[in-house]
């Protein structure tokens, strides 16, 4: 077990966060492409292509360079999309952390350090649609510290931080294609109430669909 401390974030800790949190959502392209290729329009476009080519070519290389090029394209694409979701987020809350999650006392961001150097990450702050619930956000932890149990403890710190400032539940959103950290908040307690699929074009046509996760605190007395 590698030894892990938990602190408040410091404004040099700056840089390292919001690389932490840019890596580790990039880390999801090629899920997000296997996702993509099980969707029924993209399959029906793959083989109607391979179908059309190979009768008007009659040649199997064609209909097969062609599809390779359609994923390699698709490919190129979704990862250019999924960066702009990322440098989106990273002009949002994580442009000024500070003054974002540091400012209020029902909002605070904590990071992980081993041996003095920061490995993870999270922020919460209060739902904007309900002020009785803390908002779990930019949970990330580098790929080399996985599995050593630092998500849960930052988890159980957040939970913590609700309960001490009187919030009556946690809640945070995961994307389908995060199967890690559904199980991670799963096992910790949280419970899936409410999927939706983005309300935008490119939602509907990946079926990116969001879960919306809640911790309900035990009331005191």
């Amino acid at each position: 077990m590698v030894p892990f401390h938990i602190r408040e974030y410091q404004d040099e800790d700056y840089e390292t966060v919001r690389d932490l949190f840019a890596t580790g959502m990039s880390e999801y392209v090629p899920t997000l492409c296997v996702h993509m290729l099980k969707q029924p329009w993209v399959i029906l476009v793959l083989a109607c292509t391979f179908c059309l080519l190979l009768t008007s070519s009659k040649s199997l290389l064609l209909p097969i360079l062609a599809i390779t090029l359609l994923l390699a394209t698709g490919r190129q694409v979704l990862g250019y999309v999924w960066s702009r979701y990322i440098d989106r987020c990273l002009q949002e809350d994580l442009l000024d952390i500070q003054a974002t999650y540091m400012g209020g006392k029902g909002s605070c961001f904590w990071v992980a350090e081993v041996d003095e150097c920061v490995v993870a990450t999270v922020g919460a702050r209060p739902s904007e649609e309900c002020q009785e619930e803390l908002m779990l956000k930019r949970m990330s932890v580098r790929k080399d510290y996985r599995g050593l149990g630092i998500a849960k403890a930052l988890c159980k710190t957040v939970i913590s931080f609700a309960r001490e400032h009187g919030y009556r539940s946690v809640v945070l959103n995961t994307l389908m294609v995060q199967h890690e950290a559904h199980a991670l908040y799963n096992s910790i307690g949280f419970h899936v109430y409410r999927d939706y699929v983005l309300p935008t074009v490119y939602g509907r046509l990946a079926s990116c669909t969001v879960s919306k996760h809640r911790f309900d605190i035990p009331s005191v007395g």
